[in-house]
């Protein structure tokens, strides 16, 4: 059986090591547009909205039904740009040893 100081030590050393890997996540920023460029959509490690920068020619009443497909456009490239940003920072072997 395990000493109960030792598990209440490795217990807080996996919340900082979680709350550090919160932080990173909320600092990685990447950016996704859209097809054609006139949406572009910033989000975070955890998929939290950052930024929308939409163009001009799309803030009329007329083009509503293209921007909103430009925004769910660039979003979807933010997403999947996301989502290769985190995997070459992914430590396969750290989880592992987290694991037991």
């Amino acid at each position: 059986m395990k000493n109960p100081f030792t598990q209440a030590s490795e217990l807080i050393k996996l919340q900082k090591e979680a709350k550090t890997m919160q932080n990173k996540l909320k600092a990685t920023l990447v950016t996704g547009e859209s097809r054609d460029l006139l949406v572009k959509i910033t989000i975070n490690g955890t998929q939290e909205l950052e930024d929308v920068v939409i163009s001009e020619s799309l803030l009329n009443p007329d083009s509503q039904k293209n921007l909103v497909k430009d925004i769910k456009q660039a979003y979807q490239s933010a997403q999947k740009d996301l989502q290769r940003e985190m995997m070459k920072d992914f430590d396969f072997s750290k989880i592992k040893s987290m694991l037991g």
